[in-house]
């Protein structure tokens, strides 16, 4: 490079530093939007980023088994194998919930590895001690935890009648007698108290011929624990054992139950694995999670893209003219080009960090909230390693990248423009138009094929339809702002002066009024697409619950046996009775063509006299029918696998148990009693124990329930019962992260608002100076801007409510099969935050031209 070309690009630069410096210094109310929105974003994806790293280390915790070098546990998931669409074959697993049990002769197998030391058998199994529920579990397998039980007195059990009790249940050499239901009946038996232990947990601990003796499956353990011989690693441990079990030919006791193509066998855990074999549900719930948030994160990225560009691209548009004065003055593309960037860049660079670093203790306030409001399952360990912190980094610089190409796509315009033509404004074009149209109308189709969908395929839908609609509707901005101030036009000059005042300057400034319209439109269609959704399926789901109550009695608590029913039945006054019994099963089968396993919640109930206690609403067939071997369906997912009466459905218990059972009902209760109902007997024999005995009773005209709390001392009597009703395992993480979505767009569509409403009032200080020169007071002028910010506002709640009714009236109709449905609390609050801040933005920026008598020259 010659001397003098270098002299030329050291020139350059501090040309376009001096630029830089001088337009940041003198836009500081333009660039303080930019940095609250970039703030914003990086903090939430921050936040997002972190939650989604941690719960991808996540793991159960080890409690149980922390002295234990490895455990012995069965397969706790299941997997399905089809063939998507012109593809070649795919694998998807879902986790089981109850417990997959192992063959007790693998104890044998695992004792003669080199290296074991001692392998113990476990199992755990409720019991009912003094009307208090309890768990009951061998004493020699408290050696697998990381600090033994503890003696306080006695001695540890060795008759097959003798037990260790905690602290304050009974004293050494008292007699206590134990209820346990075997599952056919509670059978109680009378033991003698050897030990008092400090275990804080209701437990009681018997010797091993008593637990196994107890135990309703014979021949299997929940888990064998391992202890090695002192100086074997971990991972040699691990293959020793698995090599011998699989020599042995042994898999988990379900596994002649299983599907073909579902594989069962026994695990191998260590390290933070071996946490798996005790909390069944931690394992099955990171996927959920994992998913949910990347729903979430693909939200936020999304507004915020919205939003950050919007903010940048109104930051820049209202210094067009600046910038054609400074190309037609001689500036060069690559000196403006240059001078944004790096003037963008200083900002975005310090809002990204501020985010990033926020991002930390907001993390820390989410993880809060989710295991406060149990959205998180007992024992998930969400750990947060140190390096984990600088994952903010990353999705700062991703909102820098975006802050710096926008705003480069921004001046492109100016920058190529020839210095001649750089004051002329420019019209948005016709592809822009275009595109927009092209976009609704693949929105719309969207919603239809989602109207045809069931379950998650409607859901997803009729996101992609208001996503679309949405970004149709932003790149429509300006023509249909001019289209909705030219309909609120007429009503506003009824109004007086102020009226007509409003309507002429909506009208001729309509464009403009499209970017601050735009925002609102946003944030009420995504709003209205996250809570209603949900809220359409929560408060239909009330209702069919509410008309399926017809039981005017429950009894539930650990008192009550487990042949509790059929006892209650022949109690005076009473007139029918049911069992009920929570669970889930998986549902293998397709989603847009690919292979799914879904997990529904589902009801067992004894099927006597059912629709006296919990009525479905029979359509076709009777749930009378109902035994092991048959399943009542209901009708919008019998519609969808085409079964009817006499049908078969195969699907999987919780435990991975494959099942073909014959439809003998169909009803069309679901969205509160679950898409199966099962006869109680068929759904409790596949749980990890007999579930706690809740009974739904009906009474005689003028019959009390008296006798009810006379015939099961202990037991909870309640009148007026709450509806029953079924709800997913994810239902709560799935409340807890809508709200933050709607929290997140809330805040985005604020910032965006007051941005450019705010911006927009600033340049308008000529114009409403002019007004008051002309004899405007001061009272009419601001009966014009709030009529103004009132236009902006209707325009925006109803075409986001007319971008948003489309798709929910899709995905309603057919997940609910009602119109959509939204609480007024939460209508009201959306509009009362968009009047708020759009009056805000457009009144407080015109403070100075409306002050005084007289108005004050601009500065």
């Amino acid at each position: 490079m010659r001397h003098g070309d270098r002299r030329d690009v050291v020139r350059g630069g501090r040309v376009v530093a001096l630029l830089a410096a001088r337009g940041a210094r003198t836009h500081r109310r333009a660039w303080a939007a930019v940095f609250a929105a970039l703030a914003l974003a990086s903090l939430l994806l921050g936040t997002l980023g972190l939650a989604a790293g941690s719960a991808a280390l996540g793991h159960p915790r080890v409690e149980r088994y922390a002295g234990a070098d490895a455990v012995v546990a069965g397969t706790q998931s299941t997997r399905y194998t089809a063939k998507p669409w012109g593809s070649e074959t795919r694998t998807v697993r879902a986790g089981l919930t109850e417990r997959v049990r192992v063959p007790a002769r693998a104890l044998d197998v695992v004792r003669q590895v080199p290296g074991v030391r001692s392998a113990v058998a476990d199992v755990a199994f409720p019991v009912t001690v003094r009307g208090s529920a309890a768990t009951g579990r061998p004493w020699e397998a408290t050696g697998l935890a990381s600090a033994p039980t503890r003696l306080l007195e006695g001695q540890p059990p060795s008759g097959a009648w003798e037990i260790v009790v905690g602290e304050g249940v009974a004293r050494v050499g008292d007699r206590l007698s134990i209820a346990y239901g075997t599952g056919s009946a509670t059978d109680t038996h009378t033991y003698s108290v050897t030990g008092v232990s400090a275990d804080a947990r209701r437990t009681v601990h018997f010797s091993r011929d008593g637990a196994h003796q107890l135990v309703s499956r014979v021949g299997e353990l929940d888990a064998i624990g391992v202890l090695a011989d002192s100086g074997v690693p971990d991972d040699v441990l691990r293959t020793r054992v698995r090599h011998a079990l699989d020599a042995a030919h042994l898999r988990d006791v379900s596994a002649a139950h299983r599907a073909d193509g579902d594989p069962a066998p026994l695990r191998v855990l260590t390290g933070d694995a071996r946490g798996e074999a005790e909390f069944l549900a931690a394992a099955p719930a990171r996927m959920p999670l994992l998913q949910v948030l990347a729903s979430l994160a693909s939200v936020v990225v999304l507004v915020g893209v919205l939003v950050v560009t919007s903010t940048v691209a109104q930051a820049l548009r209202q210094r067009a003219r600046e910038l054609a004065l400074l190309r037609a003055v001689g500036a060069t593309p690559w000196q403006l080009r240059r001078a944004v960037g790096r003037e963008v860049g200083r900002i975005a660079v310090l809002a990204a960090a501020v985010g990033a670093v926020g991002a930390v203790p907001a993390y820390l306030a989410l993880r809060a909230v989710l295991v406060g409001r149990g959205a998180v399952p007992e024992g998930l360990e969400l750990p947060f390693p140190p390096w984990l912190a600088a994952a903010p980094l990353g999705t700062a610089g991703l909102m820098v990248l975006i802050a710096w190409l926008t705003a480069l796509g921004c001046c492109a315009r100016a920058a190529r423009t020839r210095p001649a033509e750089a004051l002329r404004e420019e019209e948005p074009g016709r592809a822009r138009q275009l595109t927009g149209c092209v976009l609704l109308g693949l929105g719309a189709a969207s919603a239809g094929a989602g109207a045809l969908q069931h379950g998650a395929a409607a859901a997803a839908a009729a996101s992609a339809s208001a996503l679309t609609m949405v970004i149709g509707c932003a790149l429509l901005g300006p023509w249909l702002a001019r289209g909705a101030m030219r309909v609120l036009g007429a009503p506003m000059r009824r109004l007086g002066v102020g009226g007509r005042l409003a309507a002429s300057a909506c009208t001729a400034n309509a464009a403009r009024l499209g970017a601050a319209v735009t925002p609102v439109v946003l944030v009420t269609a995504f709003v209205l697409v996250q809570l209603a959704g949900g809220a359409t399926l929560g408060h239909e789901a009330a209702a069919q619950a509410r008309d399926a109550a017809r039981a005017d009695v429950t009894v539930s608590g650990p008192g009550v046996p487990y042949d509790a029913v059929e006892r209650i039945r022949r109690l005076p006054g009473v007139a029918a009775a049911t069992a009920v019994a929570h669970g889930t099963v998986v549902l293998p089968g397709k989603e847009l063509g690919e292979p799914s396993l879904e997990r529904l919640p589902v009801l067992g109930v004894t099927p006597r006299s059912l629709a006296r206690t919990l009525d479905p609403a029979v359509r076709e067939g009777s749930t009378d029918g109902l035994r092991p071997g048959t399943v009542a369906v209901g009708t919008d997912r019998a519609r969808t696998l085409g079964v009817r009466p006499g049908d078969h459905v195969q699907l999987r218990f919780g435990d991975g148990s494959e099942a073909r059972l014959r439809v003998v009902a169909t009803y069309e209760r679901a969205l509160a009693l679950g898409d199966f109902l099962f006869s109680y007997e068929e759904l409790t024999r596949h749980m990890t124990a007999p579930p706690p005995v809740r009974v739904l009773a009906a009474l005689a005209p003028g019959a009390s329930s008296g006798s009810l709390s006379t015939a099961f001392p202990g037991a909870r009597v309640e009148r007026d019962p709450v509806p029953e009703r079924v709800r997913a395992e994810d239902q709560a993480l799935g409340d807890v992260l809508t709200a933050v979505a709607v929290t997140a767009i809330g805040g985005f569509t604020v910032i965006a608002v007051l941005s450019t409403l705010t911006l927009i009032s600033v340049g308008r200080g000529p114009e409403l100076r002019q007004l008051r020169l002309a004899g405007a007071d001061r009272r009419r002028l601001r009966r014009m801007l709030l009529l103004e910010s009132a236009a902006t506002a209707t325009a925006g709640l109803s075409l986001g409510t007319a971008t948003a009714a489309l798709p929910l009236l899709a995905f309603a109709l057919s997940a609910a099969g009602r119109l959509p449905w939204l609480p007024p609390g939460q209508g009201a609050l959306i509009v009362a935050v968009v009047v708020l801040t759009t009056a805000s933005a457009t009144l407080l920026p015109a403070r100075g031209a409306l002050r005084g008598r007289y108005p004050v020259a601009a500065r």
